[in-house]
């Protein structure tokens, strides 16, 4: 499994990345693996201000939709386009072009709840 440690995480399975007050968000390794092939990753919320817990999309999976949650407040000023013509991208490098939406940040205290990669393996019993 794999879980940068140079990343923060949500109990949601989101990981983020931070740079400066944009946070680079997609689902973990540990996601991908559970959802299975992922088939479609829809954004509706671009240009959208939303509190941390509000649903910003959706991964469709071949057995499954699930709620992409915002792990923190802000606005979305982002999507990863590419996802539109290849979802599979989030199955084969969920860290890397499988990337979903990146966030400018309005409450940067919001960070301090983040999990560090060790509590999420201990979330994930890795």
């Amino acid at each position: 499994m794999n879980i940068p440690s140079e990343l923060k995480y949500t109990k949601d399975h989101e990981w983020i990345k931070i740079d400066g007050d944009i946070a680079t968000v997609g689902i973990t390794d540990f996601a991908q693996s559970e959802l299975g092939d992922i088939v479609y990753v829809e954004v509706e919320t671009l240009d959208e201000t939303l509190d941390r817990e509000e649903v910003f999309g959706t991964v469709e999976a071949v057995k499954t939709v699930s709620d992409l949650l915002q792990p923190l407040s802000g606005e979305i000023i982002e999507f990863n386009e590419s996802l539109e013509d290849e979802p599979e991208k989030v199955n084969s490098d969920p860290y890397g072009e499988g990337w979903m939406v990146k966030i400018k940040l309005n409450t940067p205290s919001e960070l301090d709840d983040l999990l560090s990669a060790d509590a999420y393996k201990e979330l994930i019993g890795a």
